[in-house]
């Protein structure tokens, strides 16, 4: 049996193309390379009721992944998270058909635990034996878990306010960690020069071709959850957009094979305010962004000032007759508060950023009446603690609560 139906990569710029058995980075042009498929073949020879009956992790779609051989599969039990409807929430917003995915529930507590597991895995594959990456903290933290788990060495770069759980992730890896008095683009400019001095191998953002693929796998698991039936609106926070990317080639590849009934959704690209490259491109019609100075964001993991891939997030929301809309640092502590009020679920600043777009979109009628809509919340709110401010009251021992419960 077949495990991968892989073909080549290929520039999304360019149209060159490069084998995937050999280890590549980016195209000759300085584009990050994409990875192709025989998906007639997949047509041919595979149901999506086939996939029904498969495990319940990422890799019941190996076909539409880069991984040859299934003994170079690298696995904490990765995907199929939840889909969960959101009704309380969705009659505030006058959103009905409210659904949210919760990357909360993977490996390392978000979604990049998905990119790691098919990064690491093909890395694997490859023969790599030891990666550097920049990264704001949780992309570096399962990376580093994934690498230990595969026995490959990892050097790690992260900004020095990046969120502390994420540095002891990395850290108890027993990776080699190093904190940088800057943002992730300065992070990525010293393991830039590592790779050239040192030969590692580059797992930067979109300079490996395979971690999009994890990340696709969200996509993937929408339809099928919605019973292979697209939803309108698919709203993401993004940063470096790898995840809004992998999600609109999935559904095209969806598409290809026949699998799914309804139009593309329309795909919202959320940023927060101190930090919107993508939503000013959008906003002035623009094929790229430029680099966001003095970017600021509690929401760290879209705290990035300039994507490599920008391109294609714009092509993505261009094509599907998406948008991007950009919020306030505050309004996302006020909606995760009211998301864990109304629906029980602490999630993190950037899915409460995803949500406080989806209520600004349908106040202003870009989200309609009765359509069915997608929140991705990226990770579990444990792993932001300090984003959270109470005033808790302390009683000595033996004191009474009289007057202070209320019935």
């Amino acid at each position: 049996m077949t495990y991968s139906y892989i073909s080549h990569l290929y520039c999304p710029k360019c149209s060159n193309t490069y084998s995937a058995k050999e280890q590549h980075h980016l195209c000759v042009c300085g584009s990050p390379l994409l990875v192709d498929y025989k998906l007639d073949e997949i047509k041919a020879k595979v149901t999506r009721e086939e996939i029904a009956g498969r495990t319940h992790d990422l890799w019941r779609y190996h076909e539409l992944l880069p991984v040859e051989d299934e003994q170079n599969k690298v696995s904490l039990g990765e995907g199929m998270t939840p889909l969960i409807a959101m009704p309380r929430l969705g009659r505030e917003m006058s959103v009905e058909n409210l659904y949210m995915k919760d990357e909360g529930m993977v490996p390392t507590g978000t979604f990049k635990a998905r990119g790691a597991a098919v990064g690491i895995s093909k890395a694997k594959e490859l023969g790599v034996r030891e990666f550097a990456m920049p990264t704001n903290g949780n992309a570096g933290a399962a990376w580093a878990l994934y690498g230990a788990r595969a026995g490959i060495k990892s050097t790690i770069v992260m900004p020095v306010d990046a969120p502390l759980i994420t540095r002891n992730e990395v850290a108890l890896s027993g990776a080699k960690l190093y904190l940088v008095n800057g943002l992730i683009s300065d992070a990525g400019k010293i393991v830039a020069k590592a790779v050239n001095e040192h030969g590692l191998y580059d797992a930067s953002t979109l300079k490996e071709p395979y971690r999009i693929e994890g990340k696709k796998t969200m996509g993937l698991e929408i339809a099928e959850q919605l019973g292979w039936t697209l939803p309108d609106v698919i709203v993401y926070p993004t940063g470096g957009g790898v995840g809004l990317i992998g999600i609109y080639k999935a559904l095209k590849e969806l598409k290809v094979l026949g699998w799914v009934t309804g139009d593309l959704p329309r795909l919202v690209a959320v940023q927060a305010v101190g930090c919107a490259p993508i939503v000013k491109a959008w906003e002035e019609k623009k094929a790229e962004s430029e680099f966001w100075p003095g970017s600021a964001s509690i929401a760290f993991g879209i705290n990035v000032p300039k994507a490599l891939g920008d391109f294609l997030v714009l092509k993505a929301l261009y094509q599907t007759a998406g948008c991007a809309i950009a919020v306030d640092d505050q309004v996302m502590i006020e909606e995760q508060e009211k998301i864990a009020q109304l629906e029980g679920a602490f999630i993190c600043p950037e899915g409460a950023a995803a949500f406080a777009a989806i209520r600004k979109l349908r106040e202003s009628g870009w989200i309609q009446e009765g359509e069915t809509v997608v929140a991705l919340n990226t990770g579990a709110g444990i792993k932001y603690p300090d984003t959270v401010k109470v005033d808790v009251p302390v009683l000595e021992i033996g004191d009474s609560l009289d007057g202070k419960v209320t019935n």
